[in-house]
């Protein structure tokens, strides 16, 4: 529906203030005198002003279209050719002739390089035809190069002969919300997203309830990840939600939701600012949200051992605290573990011989095939019961040594916990069957 607002919108700048600004002034028997260099141009052969004047009398797009497409092939060199132009390009795009309304737009732009209507046209169907599918990537280029072009020619561009100040004003502010659009959303395929930030952000300035770029303004901030614009894409991404209709409502919502709980540590004040977005278009001067910053390992170590016995701790748990803690943590550790046999379950990552295995004992070292426990057995392991590698085992072991980082607990005196084999069931006798008589 935005889309379709919008093109009607560029319809109208096109058609309504260039008609305006278009209208030549009559045929005059003298010369137009140098103070008047600023006038309305002039068509002096009365036969081309009235093929003009005549197409720009049509009120059916079709008929218009007609009529300008002669005035053209007959008067090719017309002062009023960019003019004309400008008219059948507006007229193209009332028949929803998308292909003649992009090629006469690119004839405009041979005829001037800065022609604002132009360039606006080719932005915004550019980009349209990118979201919709056709060659994206190639088509929302396109459409960034007619946003940079456009944005640079509305610094210099003059008002046209015949506009008022107002209504030239009115068409600077609706092509530079196309073109920083188009702008943003190409830098942010790109991946430029300082350039996104600075293009997008013009545009919502310029047209705060427009979704189409609130929500990628939004994306340009928070898909760097945590930086100190990081707030202002929490903001827009709550006022996208606020602005969106039907299930994409609810999936930007949620999409919203987990980024800023991944950001502000829980969901606390999520529903409030839903609800100050709905009225507030930029973020206010000193909006903040308060960043989780986790726990260091240190101080993870140190919560660890105030609030849980060792003896209760996972072996994880002992690895975080010996190889991250303080050293009175560390101390208070070790001295619990060093020299009392420990029953466990860890997974094997090699075994050196029938006496020594490798062993992982946390998750993350098992996912990384590291050991982190150099067991010595207090015997050789029978074959008949010698484990296998990439197996979990379980075993008794006195942890003698460790060393902090890389994270290798030596134990000694290990021993199998494994129950007996059950013996095999008797066989039932066999019954022979009495010999035939």
């Amino acid at each position: 529906m935005k889309k379709i607002f919008l093109a009607m919108l560029l319809v109208a700048a096109v058609t309504a203030v260039a008609q305006t600004a278009s209208a030549p002034a009559q045929p005059q028997q003298s010369p137009v005198p140098p103070a008047a260099a600023q006038q309305k141009k002039e068509i002096k052969d009365p036969a081309e002003y009235n093929a003009y004047i005549g197409a720009v009398g049509q009120t059916d797009a079709a008929a218009k279209v007609s009529g300008f497409e002669a005035f053209l092939t007959q008067y090719p060199n017309s002062v009023m050719k960019e003019d004309a132009l400008e008219l059948l390009m507006g007229a193209y795009q009332q028949t929803g002739n998308q292909a003649k309304m992009v090629e006469t737009a690119q004839k405009v732009l041979q005829a001037n390089p800065c022609n604002l209507r132009a360039l606006a046209l080719l932005a915004f169907s550019k980009r349209a035809m990118a979201e919709a599918g056709q060659a994206p990537q190639q088509n929302l280029a396109e459409a960034g190069q007619s946003g940079e072009k456009g944005l640079s020619c509305v610094q210099t561009a003059t008002k046209p002969d015949g506009t008022n100040d107002a209504d030239f004003q009115k068409l600077k502010s609706q092509v530079a919300v196309i073109f920083n659009g188009s702008a943003g959303m190409n830098a942010l395929q790109s991946k430029d997203y300082a350039k996104a930030q600075q293009f997008l952000r013009a545009s919502v300035e310029g047209d705060p309830a427009n979704l189409r770029d609130v929500y990628p303004l939004a994306l340009a901030y928070l898909t760097p990840g945590p930086t100190e614009k990081m707030v202002d894409g929490l903001f827009f991404i709550a006022r996208a939600a606020s602005l969106a209709q039907g299930a994409g409502k609810e999936q930007i919502a949620k999409f919203g939701h987990s980024k800023y709980v991944k950001y502000h540590g829980a969901e606390d004040g999520w529903n409030e600012l839903l609800a100050q977005t709905a009225t507030t278009t930029l973020p206010p001067a000193g909006f903040t949200i308060k960043q989780y910053v986790p726990p260091t390992p240190a101080e993870q170590a140190a919560d660890l051992v105030k609030s849980k016995k060792v003896q209760e701790m996972s072996f994880a748990e002992w690895q975080l605290v010996l190889s991250e803690g303080g050293p009175e943590d560390a101390d208070k550790v070790w001295g619990v573990l060093k020299g009392k046999p420990l029953q466990m379950v860890a997974h094997i990552i090699s075994i050196d011989s029938s006496s020594s295995l490798k062993l992982a004992g946390s998750s993350d070292d098992v996912e990384a095939k590291r050991a982190d426990i150099e067991l010595t057995m207090a015997a050789a392991i029978p074959a008949r019961q010698m484990p296998k590698a990439d197996t979990d085992l379980q075993f008794e072991g006195t942890p003698v040594s460790y060393v902090a980082k890389p994270f290798v607990m030596t134990m000694k005196d290990g021993v199998l916990l494994v129950k007996a084999a059950p013996a095999p069931p008797k066989k039932p006798p066999v019954r022979k069957k009495p010999a035939a008589r």
